[in-house]
């Protein structure tokens, strides 16, 4: 935000300085960007006054002007269309160097010779109106030094602004923080009720209380459309960055720089019946002042007349049918409040960024609108006259935010702040922002004034204190206390440990946002549980993400259009759901592999990858880890992955999470020219390991016994590794699949799985009446259970 220190000290009685505002601002955590000078340096120009005007004797459009200055009258050749006698305008003198680096000298224009230069203000650095010379008020002093009449002797503070602070983005509320941290008189002024002179008014309607509880509208009659904007309120709006548009318009902008309330007027012909402010629908649109034409969504506030004619965007813009023009003689002014949560994000929603959406999205002074209305009808009468008719205030009182009293510990502060602060220093800077302060003893009721919105807990008041007593000032101390340190347990991997694993297999790390589209987890068949978010970033952005699938899908879909065909992705982070009333947060790994399983060799043609590429990612990672449980794959249907190609992670008979092929259905929609294979695992569940013990492998031989087993194909090989480990007793070392075959001797529906058991006793020798009797054995279970039988 930009302001002027001259208009700041209109408002606060101080002997400061410039500098020393912007570094008390600064200290207190409002943080002055930069200070600089309100103009260029205006030597030499001064207050001239045209004393008659001739045509120029060899150019049409040239004035021949007798002007009088500083010290004598003189000619001056000027092309400027307003250019008449009685005019007063800058001079720039011989000698002066203009802004632009322009230096004024004698010289003949068409055979004339003109000694100095009527000035626009462009030329000097003050305005963007370049139609012709600067015009100056009437009483204005000729001769007297253009930079002491507009009090150019000024500097502008930049401030930067957290979204906290919405109350400071106004004269009104740095007067008040200057006159707390500097503790100096505020001279707030008396805005006085206009009395109407009309009965002329309109109806409000307020359909969406809970989003604007409060409404305010005059009718204003008969202006002057030819009126113009006094000087003083247009060097003051120049000066924080806003360009003069027409009295109407510019008392608007002064009042929401001056008071902190953004305000809008209509043209009162284009209102039809009067205001009804309601949410959008379906089939709305609106030209903006800015002549863009939208439609807006559902979740935004209209500002529509009693036709239902859309004519502003609450809080952002109003339309361009509606607003005021150089013709407009009769005028609705209005002022409201507006929930901060409806107008949050939406203005970038749509490419806008407006003052008006700066200030509400943050929170505008619940309590001002009705003196913003009084203020701006004041000002419009002075300029333009009029005849006002009565205000009209519609108010929800119940859904108006009202600030309640926050309980301020004296003993609090001092251990916070480690200051020894009395209780009638507290009282006295709370007192001075403006707050509302019943002690009791050494404990405080404070009740915040209705601008400070972000004062809430006693935190926050503690953190006033500070402030204004200056973060300087606090005594600087050693933390007390002892710290102790947290060992992690051995049995958990650490994630850093993961990423490396996996990066050290080929795969990238990516990081995607936790908020993704509703829209993009329901194509997914992911959106069960999923949490909206409350003030979102856009529309693409409106939940928590119940998966990492969407991100990395997303990803995939990027590089694929920049041709990359081949690669193998993993992120670890956070997803959300909402199950059973509870908000639940779980960290996961994502996997995703793509292309090509090897890059391009002379050895031999590379193949595509496949499920049991990622299978293997999957048991090399938990193998790799001595994961402490028994390793499962299961079939599993998941609308988002391929019906023939998903399997469920199972650690100890507890899904750990799914793998698989995603569904081809789906790859035209996500833009993706073939199937990726994905992953998703619970984080927790893959870090439990198990810790090295010591072992003897022993000193005598191992035993290997190979089984060839017929297996119908509704069993896994895993049922049958299940059934073999659990029947072979102590003695068996390791159980392997070594061999599938399908084909000729093996009936349809069944394959043979060659399997190799190795039994060890790492005290004797096994002898083979042994290990026949566990062999034996093992074929009857998997008879039993799986219809297994050995291959003839």
């Amino acid at each position: 935000m930009k302001i002027s220190y001259r208009w700041l000290t209109e408002w606060v009685d101080t002997d400061l300085a410039a500098e020393e505002v912007a570094e008390r601002f600064t200290l207190a955590g409002l943080e002055v960007d930069s200070v600089e000078p309100a103009a260029a340096s205006l030597d030499g120009v001064v207050v001239g006054e045209i004393a008659a005007v001739e045509a120029h004797p060899d150019a049409d459009r040239l004035s021949v002007c007798r002007v009088r200055g500083d010290t004598e009258e003189r000619t001056i050749v000027c092309g400027a269309p307003n250019a008449r006698v009685g005019l007063k305008a800058p001079l720039a003198t011989l000698g002066t160097t203009l802004p632009g680096g322009m230096k004024i000298k004698p010289a003949k224009l068409r055979g004339v010779a003109s000694s100095g230069m009527l000035c626009s203000e462009p030329e000097l650095g003050l305005g963007e109106e370049a139609g012709g010379l600067m015009e100056l008020p009437a009483d204005a002093p000729v001769g007297t030094a253009l930079s002491e009449f507009l009090e150019l002797d000024d500097v502008v503070f930049e401030i930067d602004l957290t979204p906290n602070r919405a109350d400071c983005l106004s004269v009104r509320g740095l007067a008040r923080e200057l006159a707390a941290i500097a503790d100096c008189p505020l001279n707030e002024p008396e805005i006085p009720e206009v009395s109407p002179e009309t009965q002329s008014r309109i109806a409000i309607d307020l359909q969406a209380p809970a989003d604007c509880p409060c409404y305010v509208g005059r009718v204003i009659e008969g202006i002057d459309p030819t009126a113009e904007t006094p000087l003083w309120i247009r060097e003051k709006l120049r000066r924080a960055g806003i360009r003069s548009l027409g009295p109407v318009v510019d008392v608007t902008n002064f009042v929401l720089l001056e008071l902190g309330q953004p305000m809008h007027a209509f043209d009162l012909d284009q209102v039809s019946g009067g205001i009804r402010v309601r949410r959008a629908r379906s089939g709305d649109q609106i030209t903006l002042l800015d002549g863009q034409e939208v439609s807006p969504d559902e979740d935004m506030l209209l500002i529509a007349d009693h036709d239902d004619r859309p004519l502003a965007i609450g809080g952002i813009m109003g339309g361009l049918d509606s607003a005021v023009s150089d013709t407009t003689r009769d005028i609705l002014l209005e002022s409201a409040w507006f929930n901060p949560a409806v107008i949050s994000g939406r203005a970038r929603r749509m490419g806008l960024s407006t003052e008006s959406a700066h200030r509400f999205e943050r929170g505008v002074d619940p309590a001002l609108q009705r003196r913003a209305i009084e203020r701006a009808t004041s000002l419009i009468l002075d300029i333009a006259g009029g005849s006002p008719g009565p205000v009209v205030e519609e108010c929800v009182e119940e859904r108006v935010p009202v600030n309640t009293a926050v309980r301020l510990r004296l003993e609090r502060v001092n251990r916070l702040l480690g200051t020894e602060l009395r209780a009638d220093e507290v009282g006295s800077i709370l007192g001075r922002l403006g707050m509302a302060v019943r002690q009791e003893g050494e404990e405080f009721h404070v009740q915040a004034s209705s601008a400070r919105r972000d004062i809430e807990i006693e935190a926050d008041l503690i953190e006033e204190v500070a402030r204004i007593y200056g973060y300087d000032q606090l005594p600087v101390r050693r933390p007390g206390g002892r710290l102790t340190l947290r060992m992690s347990p051995e049995s958990r991997l650490p994630e850093r440990q993961m990423r490396e694993q996996l990066a050290a297999r080929g795969f990238q790390q990516i990081m995607s946002w936790s908020f993704v589209s509703l829209d993009a987890l329901d194509a997914l068949g992911m959106a069960a549980g999923a949490q909206p978010l409350a003030n979102p970033l856009s529309r693409d952005m409106g939940v928590l993400r119940t998966s990492l699938l969407p991100g990395m899908l997303d990803v995939a879909g990027r590089n694929m259009r920049r041709q990359h065909h081949h690669f193998r992705l993993f992120e670890c982070g956070a997803c959300f759901r909402v199950e059973n009333d509870t908000f639940v947060e779980r960290e996961r790994l994502g996997l995703l592999m793509l292309g090509a399983q090897r890059g391009e060799h002379f050895s031999g043609r590379g193949r595509e990858v496949d499920f049991y590429d990622l299978k293997g990612e999957i048991e090399h990672l938990l193998e790799r880890n001595s994961v402490a449980a028994t390793i499962e794959f299961r079939p599993v249907s998941l609308p988002w992955l391929h019906p023939g190609q998903a399997a469920e992670v199972l650690l100890n008979g507890q899904s750990a999470g799914w793998m698989g092929q995603l569904h081809p259905a789906l790859l035209d929609d996500l833009e993706l020219g073939q199937p990726p294979f994905v992953a998703e695992l619970d984080l927790l569940a893959i870090s439990q390991r198990e810790l090295p013990l010591h072992q003897d492998t022993g000193r005598f031989p191992a035993v290997r016994r190979d089984l060839a087993l017929v297996v119908p194909d509704r069993h896994s090989a895993a049922e049958v590794l299940a059934i073999i480990k659990k029947e072979a007793d102590k003695w068996l070392e390791k159980a392997v699949i070594f061999d599938q075959y399908r084909g000729e001797g093996i009936e349809s529906g069944s394959r043979s799985l060659a399997i190799g058991l190795i039994f060890r006793d790492v005290s004797r020798t096994l002898e083979d009446r042994e290990i026949d009797s566990v062999i034996s054995r093992v074929v009857a279970r998997l008879e039993e259970h799986l219809a297994a039988k050995l291959r003839g």
